[in-house]
């Protein structure tokens, strides 16, 4: 081995572990070489950092195994010296009460974990939907040189001749199922149609979405994140990324580089041309205040008031993730619309946005439409709302939603939880109208906690019957990526912290007018500051470990629902060394 002191690299940061002559040096090389690396791999060249988030737990992710083995191999042949670790994986199919309650503890074991061990760039393997968001997180608050790889949607679900989607096609089955129009042995012959191979999500849901955004962003390379998960391309774009996080450290071309004000303001935009999902604003909230950028509800709305839908895919439309990446992917969409975007921010490739996207074909109309024929107008996907019972914002995703619902007045049917909504949803005898209002509260970071995906409740079953397809639904929770409905979410401030919508009672009038961004009850001011005086948040109680922790310091859905003292950066090295 060659001595560590006349190594041409001995700036980089991994030489702090490797480099030295004396006992830190042999305690770092000597427990790493009983994995039978060679010597001359402790000699100065870059260590880059795998970090996965495979899980047989995590079903999205359960390929990462394999897309980790193609960046190793194209890591070694760029010079690199390859390591992969776990960081925390989460499961949306699986974890319980919601795996949102575990995104910050996913970022802050991210973080902790990359600044605390020898490595000089990150590669981030990532797919479900909070695995992406948070790995960044984690991430950005390090800044060392960042690349993301996601791991694709599955295949297109098939099913008697359809194509289905998941997410999607299960709110809508499962809904037939209750209004008795499928039965019990379709519903199963469905559910083994609907996920036939490796990958996340085929819809344009949050798995998909983020994985979009992060290209967008210029975290991913061009062209990669709609690549399906079974796709050998998939593998081969690894490669080259484990070749390209090389150059990235030698480049010193780290992840605040990258992901900038413009950056954002790309994401946020091809975010609403995609019609993604209402979950996307919230992780760009957080990984913003990560890195010190100001962005705020109102960024997003104004950016999307100027976007029109561009992408036909489910839950807004009728196609698929596979039909997405044929028709040409995110290049594609961003050439559609490059006349609003910031061509001049770099991207992981050291090119320009301008470069990556330079002659990107549209090979589908239909699944990606011309700038100037959209799906719908612009101001079509995710808009901000305001008023007495949301005045830091609310979200609502237009395309998703009902035309006719857009303005509506009704009577609010108020629940202080999901589960005691879900109890009676089934009752014949509950008082409820199509023009009905239901109101889910206590369901935000602090109230449930964790900030479910409930924002989207079933139908009460007397109305699915009837036919009814849709009503106007109100809460402080999320709404899975894939679902679709009437439905205001993100209610900032949540009523568990006091917000107002925790002071709205069972027939009172609701006012939505989606076109002039308002959400209101029709109270008067006087009235409502009396309720306000009364009222007690309810907060769920919590009594050990990370929910307790959670309870106590995550913040707004409007500013991220991060951890208080986890915004900022960290930077690169530990504060303390130990041998």
């Amino acid at each position: 081995m060659a001595d560590p002191k006349s190594r041409a690299q001995d700036d980089r940061r991994s030489q702090d572990w490797f480099g030295g002559t004396g006992r830190n040096g042999f305690i770092h090389r000597s427990w790493m070489r009983n994995q039978g690396f060679a010597p001359d791999v402790f000699d100065g060249r870059p260590v880059i950092g795998i970090a996965t988030t495979w899980s047989e737990l995590t079903p999205c992710n359960a390929h990462l195994r394999t897309v980790s083995e193609a960046v190793k191999r194209g890591v070694w042949e760029a010079g690199g010296f390859p390591l992969e670790f776990p960081i925390v994986s989460l499961g949306e199919p699986m974890m319980r009460p919601t795996t949102m309650l575990y995104r910050n503890m996913l970022a802050m074991t991210t973080e902790e974990l990359i600044r605390a061990n020898p490595l000089d760039g990150v590669v981030l393997l990532t797919g479900c939907d909070k695995t992406t968001p948070g790995a960044i997180m984690g991430a950005a608050s390090v800044d060392l040189p960042t690349l993301v790889i996601t791991g694709g949607p599955m295949l297109n679900g098939k099913f008697r001749g359809k194509d289905i989607g998941s997410g999607t096609d299960v709110w809508k089955f499962t809904e037939e199922h209750r209004a008795g129009r499928m039965s019990t042995e379709d519903l199963y012959e469905a559910e083994a149609c609907m996920a036939r191979s490796a990958g996340h999500c085929m819809t344009m849901g949050t798995a998909s979405t983020m994985a979009a955004i992060t290209e967008a962003l210029g975290l991913q390379a061009s062209g990669s994140s709609a690549i399906p998960a079974v796709d050998s391309r998939r593998a081969s774009m690894a490669q080259l990324a484990g070749r390209r996080i090389v150059d990235m450290v030698d480049e010193q071309l780290t992840l605040s580089r990258i992901v900038t004000k413009d950056a954002f303001h790309n994401a946020i935009a091809v975010n609403a041309a995609l019609g993604g999902s209402t979950n996307a604003i919230v992780h760009l909230l957080a990984i913003a205040r990560r890195l010190g950028i100001e962005l705020t509800l109102d960024d997003f709305d104004a950016i999307g008031r100027e976007i029109p839908l561009l992408v036909n895919l489910m839950p807004s439309g009728t196609y698929l993730m596979e039909d997405f990446y044929y028709a040409g992917g995110v290049p594609a969409v961003m050439a559609e619309m490059k006349s609003v975007l910031k061509l001049n921010q770099i991207t992981v490739s050291g090119r320009t946005v301008a470069e990556d996207i330079e002659g990107a074909p549209n090979y589908n109309r239909d699944v990606i439409a011309p700038w100037d024929q959209p799906v719908q107008p612009a101001g079509s996907s995710t808009i901000v709302l305001k008023g007495n019972i949301s005045p830091n914002g609310s979200v609502l995703k237009i395309s998703a939603a009902s035309p006719e619902l857009l303005t509506h007045r009704g009577p609010a049917l108020v629940f202080d939880r999901n589960e005691d909504y879900i109890a009676v949803s089934d009752d014949p005898d509950l008082e409820v109208t199509p023009d009905t209002v239901l109101i889910v509260r206590n369901s935000g970071p602090k109230g449930y906690p964790g900030f479910p995906e409930v924002g989207n409740m079933p139908l009460p079953k007397k109305l699915l019957e009837a036919g009814v397809t849709d009503m106007v639904r109100i809460s402080d929770a999320r709404m899975s990526g894939t679902g679709f409905g009437t439905c205001v979410l993100h209610v900032t401030p949540e009523s568990a912290a006091g917000g107002p919508l925790g002071i709205v009672q069972t027939g009172d009038m609701i006012v939505l007018d989606a076109h002039k961004r308002i959400l209101e009850v029709e109270l008067s001011d006087e009235e409502i500051a009396e309720r306000m005086a009364a009222y007690e948040p309810q907060v769920a109680p919590t009594s050990r470990g990370w929910e307790q922790l959670y309870v106590q310091h995550v913040t707004g859905a409007d500013t991220g629902a991060d951890l208080d003292f986890l915004e900022g950066s960290s930077g690169s090295m530990p504060a303390r060394h130990s041998h």
